[in-house]
């Protein structure tokens, strides 16, 4: 039987991330697994990471592959494409781009007729196994290779399929969201320290109580209106703290930013 092989093209630290997340999740072997990078340094923390080979040649990468990841800037995704044009073969290759703001049509036109291709919308918390990521799938990829990709991007966290053009909605939600939540959890600790807590306590705790309303949210199904109006009690002190918030335009603010950030992620595709 085939060995399905994955490669990377370029060994960031999301690359990185979604190289451990299916190895650890034995979808494929180490020894099946495959990168290639131009800085030395990323080459060996991806091989140190993962217990993969790593190399210098994109093509060669592509060449040894059944699933590729292009894991590069934005700004190199269709020359990349175009440099592998020997190694494609739409038979064989299922091609995955992380790339933010390229199009399916443009890297299709950059690829050979027939060559499939998902483009995925990840976040940072991919890292640590807690991801929540979104794909599309160009117009030659079948459901085989969405089950494909959604092994991938479910090795890291939670992965869904959306339509290509709800990615910069994505973008606005997830891609920016755990800014949001840095800023949050900030926040939250500065206050906790303006109350005289320390430091260290404060940003813990502030970390740990997102996390946990998160997991809430996820694990109930409830919406999150009624979590927190179970929190509310009459003439409390949450219900107070709701007011004092609202007053401060936080869901405006929210709302705001992701409409913001899904404007400029469209601008830039």
């Amino acid at each position: 039987m085939h060995r399905f092989s994955i490669g990377f093209l370029g060994a960031g630290k999301m690359a990185t991330a979604l190289a451990r997340g299916v190895i650890q999740a034995g979808v494929v072997r180490p020894e099946d697994v495959l990168a290639s990078d131009p800085v030395p340094a990323a080459r060996e923390a991806f091989a140190q990471a993962t217990g993969a080979r790593v190399i210098d040649r994109n093509a060669d990468v592509a060449a040894g592959s059944d699933l590729v990841v292009l894991s590069v800037k934005p700004d190199q995704v269709v020359g990349l494409l175009a440099e592998c044009s020997a190694a494609w073969n739409p038979a064989r290759h299922l091609v995955v781009s992380i790339a933010a703001g390229v199009t399916l049509a443009r890297m299709e036109a950059a690829g050979p007729a027939g060559l499939r291709i998902v483009r995925v919308m990840p976040n940072t918390p991919a890292l640590v196994g807690a991801s929540a990521s979104a794909y599309a799938l160009g117009s030659a990829a079948t459901r085989a290779d969405a089950e494909w990709v959604q092994r991938l991007l479910g090795s890291v966290g939670l992965a869904l399929e959306v339509k290509e053009k709800l990615l910069d909605a994505v973008t606005g939600v997830s891609g920016s969201g755990p800014a949001y939540a840095f800023l949050m959890i900030e926040a939250l600790a500065d206050g906790g320290v303006a109350a005289g807590l320390p430091r260290d306590v404060a940003q813990r705790l502030a970390a740990q109580t997102l996390l946990g309303a998160a997991k809430m949210v996820l694990e109930t199904g409830q919406h999150p209106g009624a979590l927190k109006d179970a929190v509310c009690s009459p003439g409390g002190t949450t219900i107070e703290a709701i007011h004092a918030l609202e007053k401060g335009g936080v869901r405006a603010a929210l709302i705001g930013a992701v409409r913001a950030a899904a404007d400029k992620s469209k601008s830039l595709s």
